[in-house]
């Protein structure tokens, strides 16, 4: 099982999609965005696709939600990696519960595919999108539960003025958290765990 949890595209571009091991000609990436519906501003979207495109990769777009096991196994059956885009956090584990795309997501992972995720879609990779800055107020811990790939929670788009933000935070979290600055991400195989990017680890713990 790979894994490559990236905080943004820059990753991407310059380490993330080379991670894979799969030749920029023979890849065939799903680009879920269904997390962008939950935020007001989506020209992030937007430029990774003409970014993406640009540099002449092959990638079709889909939204989770409201789809079918069925609409969504046909789907990725001939793609090879399982790209999950950032956005709200929240929405989207809620989408992909309720369509039952975490079962999906561990059959596709079983046959080989390759998973990437941006953001969101690192975040929700942990065992609970606790530390995501989305999760509306009152939220029962039920509800926070995700996907539980890797042990610990990630925490993206780090910037040194959250210093004291996320130290108080840490305090209340139960997991150990990796914290990403743009530009960096986490590369996930055979049971190890990898920092690669620009710049050192961020560890406050």
């Amino acid at each position: 099982m790979k894994l490559i949890l990236a905080s943004d595209l820059s990753f991407l571009l310059k380490y993330g999609y080379d991670l894979t091991g799969i030749p920029k000609g023979q890849m065939k990436i799903g680009y879920v965005t269904t997390a962008s519906k939950g935020v007001s501003n989506t020209d992030y979207i937007k430029i990774f696709k003409k970014q993406i495109e640009e540099d002449g990769y092959n990638l079709e777009e889909i939204d989770i939600e409201n789809k079918t096991k069925k609409e969504l196994k046909e789907f990725f059956k001939d793609k090879n990696v399982i790209h999950m885009e950032g956005g709200n956090t929240f929405y989207l584990l809620k989408a992909i519960k309720e369509t039952g795309f975490d079962k999906i997501i561990n059959e596709l992972l079983s046959e080989g595919k390759v998973y990437i995720g941006t953001s969101a879609g690192s975040s929700i990779m942990g065992p609970t999108i606790g530390f995501s800055s989305h999760v509306p107020d009152n939220t029962s811990e039920n509800k926070l539960i995700s996907l539980n790939f890797v042990p610990f929670l990630i925490k993206c788009h780090y910037k040194d003025e959250q210093e004291k933000e996320y130290k108080e935070k840490l305090q209340i979290i139960e997991y150990p958290v990796k914290i990403l600055r743009d530009g960096q991400g986490i590369l996930v195989e055979d049971g190890e765990y990898t920092f690669m990017g620009d710049g050192e680890e961020v560890k406050l713990g």
